[in-house]
């Protein structure tokens, strides 16, 4: 096959992951735990999905072309809550909703850089974030985070050249969990806007944040809409994942460049999508809060049950979010680990190597576990296999 835009990267890893479950059998008293993917898989409540239902059978603009950039009263909406989370105030000119928060990123990074551009990302990074830009031609520099996979702002300083366009930011965490603190997302902010590149912070996770109230104070600096660009995704609150809802904030200028992406791509988001996320918004804050408070419940569960794990090895290296990122304990490196843990434990999740580049050996001893769809009792269950391995 001829050299390619698509060749540029390494296979989709969740699907590859799923192929490794091709010809096995899983015992009935032992099922498989598939912990490889951070999506819910419960569909979304029963009032929403009605409220979807009358939509489509009731609103003739649910079947047509709707704005590039989204629905105005979502894009309000969003403006609205946002100003509200953060202390701050935006505007609906300052939103654009998207095809998912994947379609965010990659309109995004169209609109901001060329073909041989560069755009720092810490390490273990989110894939599909390594995978555009290696399908736009754009230089991925990795910033390793060390033990604490909280990136280093001054270390980012060094890496930054007459190339580098912006630097991406993943908070919660994803694939590690980690909620990166107030100050930190600071100092990235003013590094970004000291050397006139962007910040790019990825929030898709942000509903399930263990702090309260605004993780961050981005949006109360002036002018911060030249500097930071914010990502977010309606699928994990809502459940809407199928739907593909995301949106985007930050200045006009930069989202006109944004819109000539969009209308190429998509035209505009899906119809269905963005009702269900405006219809989300002014229906369900209790019904989130509700499961926010059970992922944190998850997430305590895993702290809970590492000591376990830790007696023969483990260790935890991050957990927030729907993730818990950890180090393994074997003589074997993490890619052909994983592949063997569907096989010799039931168990199907992502080795390091997935989130790191292939000079950085870190990856081959990491896994991440996405335990969002894992209640106590099989978080439990997760760990006692785990415990039980051995090569």
């Amino acid at each position: 096959m001829t050299h390619s835009r698509t060749s540029a990267t390494f296979p989709p890893p969740v699907m590859e992951a799923r192929r490794w479950l091709e010809g096995v059998e899983f015992p009935t008293g032992r099922p498989l735990i598939n912990v490889s993917q951070a999506a819910p898989v419960d569909p979304p409540p029963l009032a929403l999905r009605q409220a979807i239902a009358d939509c489509a059978l009731h609103h003739d603009s649910a079947h047509l072309y709707g704005p590039v950039l989204g629905n105005n009263d979502l894009r309000a909406a969003l403006a609205a809550q946002i100003s509200d989370h953060y202390a701050a105030a935006l505007s609906a000119g300052q939103i654009a909703i998207t095809s998912g928060c994947n379609q965010a990123f990659s309109a995004v990074i169209s609109a901001l850089t060329d073909q041989g551009d560069e755009v720092i990302l810490p390490t273990p990074w989110y894939f599909n974030h390594k995978m555009w830009l290696d399908m736009a031609g754009v230089n991925t520099v990795d910033l390793p985070t060390g033990a604490n996979l909280l990136p280093d702002p001054e270390h980012a300083r060094a890496l930054i050249t007459s190339k580098t366009r912006a630097i991406a930011l993943v908070t919660p965490n994803n694939p590690g969990g980690v909620e990166y603190p107030t100050e930190l997302v600071r100092q990235f902010y003013d590094l970004a806007r000291e050397t006139g590149i962007r910040l790019l912070v990825d929030e898709t996770y942000r509903d399930f944040d263990s702090r309260t109230g605004a993780p961050h104070d981005l949006f109360q600096q002036p002018g911060w809409d030249e500097t930071f660009v914010h990502l977010y995704s309606f699928s994990k609150a809502y459940r809407l994942t199928g739907h593909r809802v995301g949106a985007i904030a930050t200045g006009a200028p930069l989202l006109a460049e944004i819109e000539k992406f969009l209308d190429t791509v998509a035209i505009c988001p899906g119809q269905l999508g963005q009702f269900a996320a405006l219809w989300g918004m002014q229906n369900l804050s209790q019904w989130v809060a509700a499961e926010r408070d059970e992922i944190l419940d998850r997430r305590a569960a895993i702290a809970e049950g590492m000591p376990q794990l830790e007696q023969k090895g483990w260790r935890l290296l991050g957990l927030g979010a729907y993730f818990a990122y950890l180090e393994h304990p074997f003589d074997l490196a993490s890619d052909q680990l994983a592949r063997q843990l569907v096989r010799q434990a039931g168990v199907l999740l992502l080795p390091g190597t997935m989130f790191m580049p292939d000079h950085d050996p870190a990856g081959k001893r990491q896994v991440r576990v996405a335990f969002a769809n894992l209640d106590r009792a099989g978080i439990a269950q997760l760990f006692d296999r785990l415990q039980a391995l051995s090569f």
